[in-house]
C-alpha cells in the first residue's frame, strides 16, 4: 500500500473557462460556481448571488461586510463598486482561488477592501461585534463544509455581528446537512431567521438577524418581520421574490450612481 494511501487527496485546481465574453469558475467540471461577463464585470448573472445581495434590505449602508469564500468574486466586485460607504473583508481558504483575482477583475487590496488567506470558521471565531453583514458562501468539492454550518460556527457568527447585523448563508436544498443547519441557525439566532421561497433554485439563501430578546426593535428586525409576512409558495410567490431581488440590485446601483454624481 502506498505510504500516502490514508491521506486525504488535495483538492483539484479550480477550473477557469472563457466562452465568448463569459468567464466561469468551476471546482467540478460543468458545475459553475461563479460567472462574470467580461464586458460588464459588475453585472450579476447568477440568481443565488442576486438573492444574497438582498442583505441590503436589512443593512442598506453597512460599515463592515465580512465574506467567507471568494470564488469568482461576484459579491466582492458588486459590493466594492456599489456600496461605497462599506469596508469589505473577504476570507478565502485556498491560495489558488485568490491567485485568480486578476482574471476575475477583483479589486486590489486597499483601505476599504482586502482579501485574507485564512480558514473562515477560525477567522470568524476571532471577531466580536465588529461586522454589520456576514456573507457565508464557502463551498468545496463536496459541498458545504461542516465547519461552516456547525452550532459553534453560527454562535461565533452571532458574536461577530453588531446589534442589528445580518448573517446571509447559502446552502443547497438537497444538501443532507440542510435541515440540521437550519435548525442550528434558528437556535443560535433565537429564531430571527427567514428566507425567500424560490428566489434562487436549489440554493436556499437564509437571513439571520442579531436581535436582543425584549429589546427595542432594530430596522433589521422590523424588516425581518415584514419579509416573514411576504412569504408563500408556488410559482406566483417565486416570481415575486425574484422580481424583488432584481429590484434590490437595480436600486443599489442607482443609489451608488447618485452618490457619485453628487461628489
Amino acid at each position: 500500500m502506498p505510504a500516502d494511501a490514508d491521506q486525504p487527496s488535495s483538492p483539484a485546481a479550480p477550473l477557469v473557462r472563457t466562452r465568448g465574453r463569459v468567464r466561469t469558475l468551476e471546482f467540478i467540471p460543468g458545475e459553475i460556481q461563479s460567472e462574470m461577463h467580461l464586458d460588464a464585470p459588475h453585472r450579476i448573472t447568477l440568481d443565488y448571488v442576486r438573492a444574497m445581495l438582498c442583505f441590503v434590505l436589512f443593512q442598506p449602508r453597512p460599515a463592515h461586510i465580512v465574506m467567507i469564500g471568494l470564488g469568482g468574486g461576484s459579491l466582492a466586485r458588486f459590493c466594492h463598486r456599489y456600496l461605497p460607504h462599506s469596508r469589505m473583508t473577504v476570507v478565502e481558504l485556498r491560495a489558488d482561488v485568490i491567485a485568480l483575482r486578476d482574471q476575475f477583475a477583483i479589486p486590489p487590496d486597499s483601505d476599504r477592501f482586502r482579501i485574507v488567506h485564512a480558514d473562515g470558521a477560525a477567522y470568524i471565531a476571532t471577531m466580536a461585534r465588529c461586522a454589520d453583514v456576514l456573507l457565508v458562501d464557502g463551498f468545496d468539492r463536496d459541498g458545504l463544509p461542516e465547519a461552516l454550518c456547525s452550532e459553534r460556527f453560527y454562535r461565533d457568527c452571532r458574536r461577530a455581528l453588531r446589534h442589528g447585523g445580518v448573517l446571509v448563508a447559502n446552502i443547497f436544498s438537497y444538501d443532507p446537512q440542510y435541515p440540521s443547519a437550519l435548525a442550528r441557525l434558528q437556535q443560535c439566532f433565537q429564531r430571527h431567521v427567514c428566507s425567500l421561497h424560490g428566489i434562487a433554485g436549489n440554493n436556499r439563501i437564509l437571513f439571520a438577524v442579531k436581535a436582543a430578546e425584549g429589546g427595542p426593535p432594530t430596522p433589521a428586525s422590523q424588516m425581518l418581520a415584514r419579509l416573514r409576512r411576504f412569504k408563500g409558495r408556488g410559482l406566483a410567490w417565486s416570481m415575486a421574490h425574484r422580481l424583488l431581488a432584481h429590484w434590490i440590485v437595480l436600486r443599489t446601483q442607482w443609489r451608488s450612481h447618485t452618490i457619485r454624481l453628487a461628489k
